[in-house]
């Protein structure tokens, strides 16, 4: 089953179900729906998707982030310019004016990638597609996403100087737009993922940079044990370093290396693809299932040992038994106004095909986002230099039992954004005067 059609069966937890009916409700004001790695975020969004009977689009920052939502690029959807967008002329053609015009619900997906402009470039985009004053033009929006985990990526020092002018900072929270109108945060606080009291606690720590010396000893204890011979998935934070390690372990391996070509039909866009587009295996290869199974063999980020690889023929070892792994195809959407029906309709426009796994020795902590692990060895280098990157591996994992660490966790590696701490405060201060 995909992801979207698994989260269709998923019985909902209140905090998930408030959500659902916040975006059915008659308070229009913008929504962002957040919460730790875990909470089924991604549940929601995809059950909005399905219950809702206006008119609805679906976008996020990245190509590959789309594609995990069934949706379009924000980029694409709203024809922004790609870098700083300011106060750049748009380009709205009659059919992208028909596309917006009709269009009732946005959904952003991993909007803590999105900067303060370009959050700002929907709200115009919108605004003079529709003719209307009003934030994002009337259009309901739905935001999804966690600042503690990713956050945008800067551009060079004449884009930070742009910013340092304009913007408190570089966070889709600092936008003008919310000068104009509220936002609205749900927080979805039940974890599925992880199900140990203990090992929330200290995620929770790691989250928000309150970890305790006792509380880091703990992790280090834990991480410091020995590694098994068959040593789990590595997450890293440079390619550089995976690809050695994928490498490496893939020369070592006896017999002849067999590559499966993806099939790429359409425009992707770059190559943001959602898997190799040339996998190389070998009978012994360690690799990472990079989709859940339609029957429930294997879910994202499962892990398992290539068995067999004969005649374009994959299958994979998963927990001591054998399935055979066919391709899959991701599509790319595209949305399009048909005045006809006087519905939105979303299109394929591209497709990539391609056996559904990676070499899964070694993995970016980026690439691991929306992975569940049961074990992982974290390889933060000399020291994390991202905000929530250390928060990113260890939420990966189902438990302790599962946390193995190259070298112990040092202050330096957890890393919250002050913006973000900010933002946070000024959030609850707010609450607390309503």
């Amino acid at each position: 089953m995909s992801g979207a059609g698994a989260a269709l069966d998923v019985a909902l937890t209140p905090a998930q179900q408030a959500v659902l009916d916040a975006v059915g409700g008659d308070d229009p004001t913008p929504l962002l729906v957040t919460g730790r790695a875990g909470t089924g975020k991604s549940t929601v969004l995809h059950r909005i998707v399905a219950a809702e009977r206006r008119k609805v689009a679906v976008c996020a920052p990245t190509g590959v982030a789309a594609l995990n939502v069934g949706g379009q690029t924000i980029h694409s959807l709203l024809r922004l310019p790609v870098g700083l967008i300011g106060t750049s002329r748009l380009h709205h053609d009659r059919e992208q004016r028909k596309l917006l015009q009709a269009l009732d619900v946005l959904i952003v997906d991993e909007v803590s990638m999105v900067s303060a402009d370009l959050l700002d470039g929907i709200d115009r985009a919108l605004k003079e597609a529709r003719g209307r004053r009003d934030p994002f033009g009337g259009v309901q929006v739905v935001l999804f996403g966690d600042p503690f985990q990713l956050a945008p990526v800067p551009g060079g020092p004449e884009e930070r100087a742009w910013y340092e002018q304009r913007y408190r900072s570089l966070w889709f929270f600092d936008a003008h737009v919310w000068e104009q109108v509220g936002l609205r945060t749900l927080h979805l606080d039940l974890i599925h993922r992880q199900q140990d009291e203990e090992f929330r606690r200290l995620l929770t720590a790691v989250r928000h940079g309150s970890v305790t010396r006792e509380m880091a000893a703990r992790l280090n204890e834990v991480g410091a044990r020995a590694v098994p011979a068959d040593a789990p998935l590595t997450l890293a934070t440079r390619n550089d370093t995976v690809t050695a390690i994928n490498r490496v372990a893939l020369d070592a391996l006896p017999g002849r290396e067999a590559v499966a070509l993806a099939e790429v039909e359409g425009e992707f866009g770059g190559r943001a693809f959602p898997a190799d587009e040339e996998l190389r295996l070998k009978v012994g290869a360690h690799v990472m299932m990079l989709r859940n199974d339609s029957e429930g063999r294997w879910v994202n980020g499962s892990m398992g040992i290539v068995s067999k690889l004969a005649r374009g023929n994959l299958e994979v070892e998963i927990d001591g038994v054998s399935h055979e792994v066919e391709a899959v195809t991701w599509e790319r959407h595209r949305y399009t106004y048909a005045a006809g029906s006087d519905e939105l309709e979303r299109e394929v426009v591209a497709e990539f095909r391609q056996l559904p796994v990676r070499l899964g020795w070694a993995v970016t902590i980026h690439k691991a986002q929306g992975a569940t692990l049961d074990a992982a060895r974290i390889d933060l280098g000399r020291k994390a230099f991202s905000p929530g990157q250390t928060y990113v591996a260890l939420s990966r994992l189902t438990s302790l039992e599962g946390l193995y660490l190259t070298r112990p966790l040092i202050p330096g590696d957890v890393i919250v954004d002050p913006d973000v701490r900010r933002w946070v405060q000024e959030r609850r201060a707010a609450a607390a005067t309503a």
